[in-house]
């Protein structure tokens, strides 16, 4: 049997520095932990989740595949949080209660058709690009509203707030310059656009930035190295 005790060791750390770091801002908000299990195995996933972890965030399409009937799925909330393209949105629209990276729409079409098939429809995130990475997908953030108004009209895609990966920073102080713009974005959003739906979702912060993004309102953070890490 394989001895998980890291994982139990690294989650205890995130939530107590995620606690101390939600404490601090000035929006007091609750917020969600989801693991981003890029590279952790289903064992370790299931471990995580038996000590009360319900999301996990998957980057790939052929790893949740891999992943997905040795998971223990029960109460467990799946995500998908990486890059997806148009034609591998039928692998997974059944697997995943939300995709966190809504970026285009062409994508957003795409899910409207395979959510259909299923009668289901689908949570989703609009990913930002908050830092206008030539290098990153996401939409711009002078072009978010926009967008979000156009995914509307989708009737099987439930638009439910945003997501945003910061450029790579040296400081929380500059992580936190990115989660500020992002935060405002997601407020003129709920706002202007999502006033009739239940729930709003900020998802910011990944393993180095989780601090700063709820210091500036996150309310779902994606952390992935910092929870499978071994000493």
């Amino acid at each position: 049997m394989n001895d998980y005790a890291y994982i139990e060791h690294n989650l205890n750390a995130i939530r107590a520095r995620a606690d101390a770091a939600a404490a601090t801002s000035p929006y007091g908000q609750s917020y969600e932990l989801l693991l981003a299990t890029k590279y952790a195995t289903a064992e370790e996933i299931n471990f995580a989740h038996s000590l009360g972890v319900k999301k996990i965030g998957e980057n790939r399409v052929q790893s949740l595949l891999e992943k997905y009937d040795k998971l223990d799925r029960d109460g467990l909330d799946i995500h998908f949080i990486g890059s997806l393209q148009k034609n591998k949105v039928k692998y997974i629209v059944d697997k995943v209660s939300m995709i966190e990276s809504l970026d285009s729409l062409s994508l957003a079409e795409e899910i409207e058709k395979q959510a259909a098939k299923h009668e289901k429809v689908m949570d989703c995130l609009i990913e930002v690009n908050i830092g206008n990475e030539e290098a990153k997908g996401g939409v711009a953030p002078t072009d978010v509203l926009d967008f979000a108004e156009k995914v509307l009209e989708f009737p099987h895609i439930r638009l439910c707030g945003i997501m945003t990966m910061a450029p790579k920073c040296t400081s929380n102080d500059e992580y936190r310059k990115y989660f500020r713009e992002s935060y405002h974005i997601f407020i003129d959003i709920c706002e202007k656009k999502l006033h009739n739906v239940d729930r709003t979702i900020l998802s910011m912060g990944m393993s180095g930035s989780f601090e700063a993004a709820l210091s500036e309102g996150a309310n779902l953070i994606r952390v992935g190295r910092a929870a499978f890490e071994k000493e």
